[in-house]
This record gives C-alpha cells, structure tokens and sequence, in this order.
C-alpha cells in the first residue's frame, strides 16, 4: 500500500479552462505526487486567450473554508492566487498564520491574467509590507515587482521585498535577458538560466511555476533546490506543446 501523500493548499480563482488558478494548480502538485486542497476566491469565466468575467467570492466564505481546510488537514504549505485586494490578502494570510503559524506561505501576486485582464488593486506600503512579513516567497514577474514597490526596475523591487520575505523574480517577460529568474534570500541572489528547450507561451505559466514551489517546499526541499526543479517542471509544460494549453507530466 502507498504511503499517505502530503497536503499541499491552494487558495485562488476557477479557470474553467483549467490553465490557471486552481485546477492547474491541482495538477501540478497532483504531478508532485501531493494531495491537493483547494479554496476559491473568484469564479472566471475564460478561455485561455480571452477573459468574459470574473466573481469574487466573500472574504467570510474563504475565511471558513480556510478554518475548515487547516482544522482537518495538516497542511505544512499554502499557495495564494488571486484576491481582489489587499484588505482581503491580509485577512486571508492573517487567518492562516493565526491557525498554523509554521504554515510556509507562496504568494503569486497577479495584478493581470496572461489573457490580458487587469487585477490591479490601490495597495499601502503599510499593508504590502505586514503581508510580505509573513510569507514565506512571493513570485513577481517584473512589472509585479515594479509595481509593488514603486521601483526604478524589477531588480530594484525584488531587492526591497526581500527585506521582508524571500523573492523569486520571474523573467517570462524580460526584454534583455528572457526567461532568467532570479532568487533573493537572505541578501544574496541566485541566478536560473532557461534551459535550451524549445518553450511557448502558455495560459497559466506562472501559476504551475509557483504551485511547483510549493509542492516542492512540501515535499522538504531547500528553497534553492525547490525554485531550481519548479523551473525545470514549468519548462517542460512551456515546452509541452504549440498551444497555449500546456500539459503536465513529468
């Protein structure tokens, strides 16, 4: 008989497409050999090229369905998607620390859809920082770090939110050195070359890479080891296929 498999939690949006949010979350720690929960914070309505609609869900309904998910499971690492502010981040990650307060926490801050919709919400530095402080990564592509921090360029931003927490800067969108992403820790970067396969563009991308953390921070990984095999699993789903639907498997 197979031994239990570690819990892994989601807690973001329905793609009924199931590129991104939580089903391709599930199937990436499903690939992990983990056990998937999920939370929903808003229902969408998308293809995976064009964004129709999307319905939050109350900040009272995620909250008791985190209290239940952490009440009946153990769960040693959450992944967050999309949240419709930053009031409602930080209850949701207050909550959770507040149930579990060992909980490894990544953060995937969408401020916009890879089909194109805008997420972005006003946001204080007071408020940024209080959630940052009790995360364990965030995984800002450059205009994320840019944004989040009012910076110059991503470096510059990635290096202010790692006062706080550990920082994985994606480089999907880089114009000079594509798909290179950086990890800063503990004030060092680490540098992650792409590797020489043959990638497309994919709806979800930076959901799978972020959900590949956590499974591999769940799965007691160091954090230099789990970002250096969560690029390895996302390029062979960049790689999958000429569509913007990729396919999971290892």
């Amino acid at each position: 008989m197979a031994s239990a498999r570690k819990n892994v939690l989601s807690i973001a949006g329905f793609d009924p497409s199931a590129g991104a949010g939580l089903l391709a979350d599930i199937k990436t720690f499903e690939q992990h050999k983990l056990n998937g929960l999920s939370v929903c914070t808003a229902i969408t309505l998308q293809t995976e090229n064009k964004f129709f609609s999307i319905k939050w869900e109350s900040i009272n309904e995620v909250l008791q369905a985190v209290d239940v998910m952490q009440k009946n499971y153990s769960i040693p690492v959450v992944k967050i998607g999309i949240v419709p502010s930053f009031d409602f981040l930080l209850d949701l990650v207050t909550r959770l620390k507040n149930n579990f307060s060992d909980v490894k926490i990544i953060l995937d801050p969408i401020l916009k859809s890879s089909t194109g919709f805008d997420f972005k919400t006003n946001h204080s530095n007071e408020k940024l920082q209080t959630v940052l402080k009790n995360i364990f990564l965030i995984t800002p592509n450059i205009q994320e770090a840019i944004f989040l921090t009012d910076a110059k360029n991503a470096e510059n931003g990635a290096k202010e939110i790692s006062k706080y927490c550990n920082v994985f800067l994606k480089g999907g969108h880089s114009e000079t050195a594509l798909g290179v992403d950086y990890l800063f820790s503990e004030g060092e970067m680490e540098t992650f070359q792409p590797s020489s396969k043959n990638s497309c563009p994919k709806h979800g991308s930076g959901c799978v890479l972020s959900a590949a953390i956590a499974a591999n921070i769940a799965l007691d990984m160091d954090l230099k080891t789990a970002c250096a095999n969560a690029k390895k699993y996302t390029e062979h789903f960049l790689s999958s296929n000429e569509s913007l639907i990729g396919y999971h498997y290892v």
